[in-house]
């Protein structure tokens, strides 16, 4: 179990969003790079990074910022949002991110994902964000026909190292992770499933280490860490208790 903290960027500043309104976005840090090494200071074996406005644009739109992370931490990362195509996709890697996340074009493009992991196995993850049981995209402006498990099913025995699974409904609302419809998609796969998605607090992170939620590979916190409403030390003491057991 891995947990991940959550990098938002939005005009090259930290922001966390209410249920993925761009109009409700809250500053948390102006300097993301830094934000990032601290996370790195504090124990964390990866970092989640989002570029928020190229998930709307289609393309990357806070590249410097993302520059700067890779720039200060040693840790993997992870990024997406405005990952559409190949050039941009191996761009991201040849600068040093560990994996990339396809959201968007994993509906509009299924070929691509299945390019991308068969050229960079191991580095490419699935990103599916879901509003009331059906894929949102373009930023989560748009919602498909298309249902998670659906969507997940794509992408069986092609490669792929993650799906990333955010219930919109939840997100930055400090509500607590949907543990039902994530383990549901974790059943329906066999690709390891991340949680994400209204993480709030120490509670919920001794829920998903419950054996129920041991097929998980990991979760992604935002807010509550901002908020203070986790003690990164105290969560991942957890964990390691956890592993440890």
């Amino acid at each position: 179990m891995i947990l991940f903290p959550a990098i938002d960027l939005k005009d090259g500043r930290c922001v966390r969003l209410i249920q993925g309104d761009m109009a409700q976005a809250k500053v948390f840090s102006d300097d993301p790079a830094a934000q990032a090494a601290e996370f790195e200071t504090q124990g964390f074996a990866w970092i989640h990074v989002v570029d928020l406005d190229g998930a709307f644009a289609g393309a990357p739109q806070n590249a410097s910022a993302v520059d700067a992370i890779l720039s200060r931490v040693t840790v993997p990362v992870q990024l997406g949002g405005g990952i559409r195509e190949m050039r941009t996709l191996e761009g991201w890697i040849e600068k040093g991110v560990s994996r990339v996340i396809i959201g968007t074009a994993a509906v509009r493009d299924p070929a691509f994902v299945h390019e991308a992991a068969r050229r960079h196995p191991g580095k490419i993850a699935v990103g599916i964000d879901a509003k009331d049981g059906r894929v949102a995209v373009e930023g989560w402006a748009q919602t498909s026909s298309m249902t998670a498990e659906e969507l997940g099913r794509r992408f069986e025995d092609v490669g792929v190292a993650a799906i990333i699974y955010t219930d919109i409904a939840r997100d930055g609302i400090l509500k607590g992770l949907n543990i039902e419809m994530t383990l549901a998609l974790a059943h329906a796969v066999t690709i390891p499933v991340i949680a994400s998605g209204g993480l709030a607090s120490i509670d919920d992170v001794h829920r998903i280490l419950q054996p129920d939620c041991a097929m998980l590979a990991g979760a992604i916190t935002g807010r509550a860490l901002y908020d203070g409403r986790i003690d990164p030390r105290e969560a991942l003491d957890a964990i390691r208790q956890a592993r440890a057991a």
